[in-house]
Formats: C-alpha cells, structure tokens, sequence
C-alpha cells in the first residue's frame, strides 16, 4: 500500500513539473499606462502587447501565450510587420471606448489612436511591446477613473504631471478607485506595501515555476526542519539583498545571462538531493550564492511592474513579503501532500497515527529522489533553451 501511494503521488508530482517545459519565451507581461490630463484632454501612453489583445487571448488566465488556445491565431500575428498590426490595433478602441475605458466624474471619454509606435527588430520568438498613444477631449470634473478590459492582464497606472499622482495595479475586469486630477492620490506607504504583496505572490503561485522547483529542491533535501530553516534563510537574505540592489539601479545583470544560471542553480540542487540525505557545511553557502541570483530574476519582474517614486520602500518590502509567502505556501503544500498520501496508506491498513511518524521519512525519502530526478532534467533542459535555442 505505501508503495502504491508512493508511485501515485510521483506521479502527481511528475504531472505537475512536466507543466513547467513550455518555453516562456511568450511570458506574459503587465500593460503600463501613463495618465495625463491637461488643457482639456486626457492622454493614455500604453507600453502593450497588441497582438495579445487582437488575438483575443485571456491575459487574466495565462501566464504564457503560448499556453492559452488562441496561441496560433498569436503566433501568426507576431509573425506579421509592425505597420500591419499598427493598422489592425485600433479596432480595439471600439469595445474599450464602451466600458468605457476613462471617465471623468462618470461621464466617458472617447479615446482615439494617435500614434502606434512597434518595434520591428524583436526576436521573433519574443513578445513584441509597443508604445501606444490615446487621446480623448475632457469633459468638465475632478475625478477620472479608469476600466481595463475582462481578461486584459495587470495594467500598471501611473498619473504624470501633478504633485502626489496615483500609482496603481489594476486587474482585468476592474475599474480604479477615483483619481483627483490635480493629483492627490498617492499611495500611502501601507497601500503601496499592500497592494505589492500579491505581486510577490503571484510571481511565485503560479507563475515563478523556475523559482518552485528550486524551493522544492530545497525542501526535499531532508525530512528534519532544521535544515530547511537554513537553507530557507540563506535563500531569502540572499535574494532580498540583490532584489534590493536590482530595484535601485545598483545593479543590472542581463537577463540572457541570470535566466540560465537560474536554471543551473536548480540542476546542481536536484543532483545534490540524489547523492545526499543531508545538510551539509557548504550546501547553504551555495544556496545563498543562488539566492543571489534568484534575487535577480525578482528584480527583472518589478522592472516590468516599476515601484512608485514615492513610496519605493514600502512596495519594495511588499514584493518581498509575498515572495516569502509564496514560497513557503510551496513548502506547506508540498509537506500536506507528502503527509496525505502516508495518512491514505494507515488508514488502508488501519494502523495509527504513531506509525504515521516511521513511515513519513519513507515514503518523503522516495518522493525525494523521484522528484529531485523530475526537477534536474526539466532544469538541465531549461539550461540549454535558455542558453542555446
């Protein structure tokens, strides 16, 4: 019995990390907007993925294009010249005008396309994000909103031109608080902290596959809480310090570079866990020299976000905090699971809770090594898409 729950949650594991293979070289990245509205009118500046949106892919659902059904009519319209889609983009206007998507004290403000700016020499095989300019005339008030689109992905909006502008995140499907126009709207610090501790999360469950595997190779190291308490700690300061550095301009290591060796760090840990049961003197060393770069990658993701000006520390911190919290939510999950199986297995053989705590480190020991095999072949494999293909 304790086998055959074995091979059922190997399997479950295998099904869960065989998900991660798909490149992500269509990443999906948050739409930025800035906000301007002067001498009568109101100016919307995206740096968008156009084709996305022509395709009709839910941005709200998927975190790589290349996972969402409309994946081909995508690929086909990334494969189109730059002034193609520049004319087919403002057929999207007409359903984001019906929202709509600005409005002033409720009334709306019909927005047309002044300039599409694509650019033409980006990899094929990357997203393709152009800066997009929208001009509509204001009516009389003092309080503009703004709707993105069901299934549009996080927008990014940023008030410019006044003292204290709003910064914000904004879903698909929802419409922002109310933004004064002379500026006033500032995030307080525990608004900036708050509102950033989801993007921490999110970043992690369910879009940082690579930085799961590489807290689930932390985790399958040993059944002892010792030892994941180290290695976690080493992990965090690590990459809290380069995440720090990275968001303040410190430092800037290109991404062709830190996305492979990221993979590496999680190749080198899986092998580790094949060939030792346990903590040794120089496996938190290099877990905090990986952690320095994991700490990269995070930074690279609130390049895309951008921290607010004003409020850097407290977004800053709550980044950080929901990294925290996704990764150990990986940790918990992952130990539930193990616990359930060997729950299931007892209780099959109507044996008691006591035998539960020999039997754990059994069965953790065969997950352990299945998975840790799963990982560095799924991670050796991302080391040569991302250095060679």
């Amino acid at each position: 019995m304790v086998r055959g729950s074995l091979l059922l949650l190997s399997k479950l594991i295998l099904l869960l990390l065989m998900s991660t293979l798909p490149a992500r070289a269509h990443e999906v990245v948050p739409t930025i907007a800035d906000l301007t509205a002067e001498d009568g009118g109101v100016a919307l500046s995206l740096q968008i993925n156009i084709e996305a949106f022509l395709a009709g892919v839910d941005l709200d659902a998927v975190e790589d294009t290349d996972n969402a059904p409309q994946a081909q009519d995508y690929d086909a319209l990334r494969a189109l010249p730059a002034d193609e889609i520049a004319r087919r983009a403002p057929g999207l206007l007409d359903d984001w005008n019906a929202l709509p998507l600005v409005a002033i004290d409720g009334t709306p403000v019909p927005l047309e396309s002044i300039s599409i700016d694509i650019p033409s020499d980006v990899p094929e095989e990357l997203p393709r994000i152009a800066a997009w300019q929208l001009l509509g005339q204001a009516p009389q008030g003092s309080t503009l909103s703004v709707t993105w689109p069901d299934g549009g992905g996080a927008l990014v909006l940023r008030q410019q031109g006044v003292e204290e502008p709003f910064t914000g995140l904004i879903g698909g499907g929802e419409t922002s608080a109310g933004i004064a126009l002379a500026g006033g709207n500032a995030q307080t610090g525990w608004q900036a902290f708050a509102s950033y501790i989801p993007v921490g999360f999110d970043h992690i469950l369910p879009q940082g596959l690579d930085h799961i595997l590489f807290v689930l190779g932390l985790f399958f190291l040993s059944t002892h809480l010792r030892p994941l308490v180290w290695q976690v700690s080493a992990f965090t300061l690590a990459h809290t310090v380069t995440l720090a550095l990275g968001a303040l301009g410190l430092v800037n290591v290109p991404a062709s570079i830190v996305e492979p060796l990221i993979a590496a760090s999680i190749v080198y840990v899986a092998i580790e866990n094949i060939f030792f049961h346990r903590l040794n003197t120089w496996r938190p060393i290099i877990v905090f020299g990986f952690g320095l770069l994991h700490g990269l990658g995070f930074a690279s993701v609130l390049g895309e976000f951008g921290l607010p000006e004003d409020q850097f520390i407290p977004a800053l911190l709550g980044f950080n905090v929901g990294v925290e919290v996704g990764q150990l939510t990986v940790i918990a999950m992952a130990f539930v699971l193990i616990w359930l199986a060997v729950a299931g297995a007892r209780r099959a053989r109507l044996e008691g809770p006591e035998e539960m705590v020999t039997e754990y480190p059994v069965m953790f020991r065969g997950v352990s090594m299945t998975g840790s095999v799963l990982i560095a072949i799924i991670a050796a494999y991302w080391v040569v898409e991302r250095t060679l293909l």
